[in-house]
């Protein structure tokens, strides 16, 4: 495999950038370089633009508002809702590239990208591209993060990735645990109830929760004024609203982290639960509570506190992994102890390198996204 690696590839591009994923951020940075005119190929392994949006579950929508949500230059259409859905972000991401005549090589997979003498080379199975700077825009949910359990192998039922749930319906009458409180974990347990099956969470670590919209603002709004503040005075400005709105998370069965939300994302890298009805259902006792897993049995499973409960489904919202290292060789020198990049939205330790999109804003991913394509185009412009 290495060597055939190191083996020159038949054709070889050479251009000013090399962009990798045409999602959400290698469209916005391509489209701000095409406004600079600067020479590029946009690389994505896909047949489509926005191949993880088209993966997710059906019932998902943009948690961050339309007016804030739009990439560079080409604003979210204005019948859209506040909240987009996934097949709608999926239709303006192919409407978004179409505008600003973006044209992907697809089917292309990075298999190797290493830093030359005077370029970056970039490698698929049957092209090297060469250029002075490169752009990685692959995101966050590159690689399905799946940990594993004592016993998991003679469990009775299926465990799968969120990444491979499309809706709750092969799950009705069914008992089903949600592994992970994030977003996804939330909102696909108000799908499975929705759908007739009786939801449970497995909430292993103490959480922040926040509303979608507080006092009719969305909560990106909020985010964008509290970002003036350091994060522990924006957390204390907070409280207050947070728990009208939310409640106290203990008698609802929950832990609450020591700090608020706005150190959690700024300082942890980590976003809150938007809630968006999941808090609605837990006190309602439609969706239970349980704290981390111990083992799998074949009936379902012990959880840590030692109680024992039957499912007929695990759903893991666990998350995802950069997994750069897979074709980034130098990615040791750039990333952090978990593979995210020490630097998004700026050049990178090595010179020519940016990464997009890998940033956990506070004030909303998509909105991010837009600021860093312009300040990397614009850095890349200027060199």
């Amino acid at each position: 495999m290495a060597a055939k690696m190191d083996e020159q590839p038949g054709v070889v591009v050479t251009t000013d950038t090399v962009i990798v994923g045409a999602s959400a951020a290698g469209l916005a940075v391509g489209a701000c370089l095409r406004r600079t005119d600067v020479p590029f190929v946009l690389l994505e392994q896909a047949q489509q633009v926005g191949a993880a949006w088209r993966r997710h579950y059906e019932r998902l929508h943009l948690h961050t508002s339309r007016g804030l949500s739009g990439l560079p230059y080409w604003p979210m259409p204005r019948d859209y809702p506040r909240y987009p859905s996934r097949q709608q972000v999926v239709d303006y991401l192919e409407q978004y590239a179409a505008h600003f005549q973006l044209q992907p090589h697809f089917e292309q997979t990075v298999i190797d990208v290493r830093q030359g003498a005077e370029s970056w080379e970039t490698r698929t199975a049957d092209t090297c591209y060469r250029s002075r700077h490169l752009v990685i825009a692959t995101g966050y949910t590159r690689q399905p993060h799946m940990p594993t359990w004592p016993g998991q192998e003679a469990f009775a039922g299926p465990v799968l990735h969120s990444s491979a749930y499309r809706n709750g319906a092969p799950f009705r009458g069914g008992e089903v645990l949600v592994v992970g409180f994030g977003n996804s974990g939330g909102e696909i347990a108000i799908d499975l109830h929705e759908h007739g099956a009786r939801p449970a969470l497995a909430v292993r670590s103490a959480v922040n929760v926040v509303p979608r919209d507080l006092l009719g603002i969305p909560i990106l709004g909020w985010g964008i004024a509290l970002s003036l503040f350091p994060a522990p005075v924006a957390d204390f400005l907070a409280a207050p609203l947070l728990r009208l709105s939310i409640g106290d998370l203990t008698r609802a069965g929950l832990r609450k982290l020591p700090y608020g939300p706005n150190t959690q994302m700024r300082e942890h890298a980590r976003i809150p639960l938007l809630d968006v009805g999941t808090m609605r259902l837990i006190r309602q006792g439609q969706v239970r509570l349980f704290p981390g897993i111990d083992h799998f049995v074949p009936e379902g499973v012990v959880f840590t506190d030692g109680r024992q409960a039957h499912f007929d489904a695990v759903v893991l919202a666990t998350g995802y992994r950069p997994a750069l290292a897979d074709f980034l060789r130098p990615a040791a020198e750039v990333t952090d102890a978990v593979g995210v990049p020490l630097v998004s939205g700026s050049e990178a330790a090595l010179p020519g390198l940016y990464f997009c999109g890998f940033y956990a804003s506070p004030t909303g991913m998509l909105r991010e996204i837009g600021l860093e394509a312009r300040r990397i185009a614009a850095a890349i412009a200027a060199t």
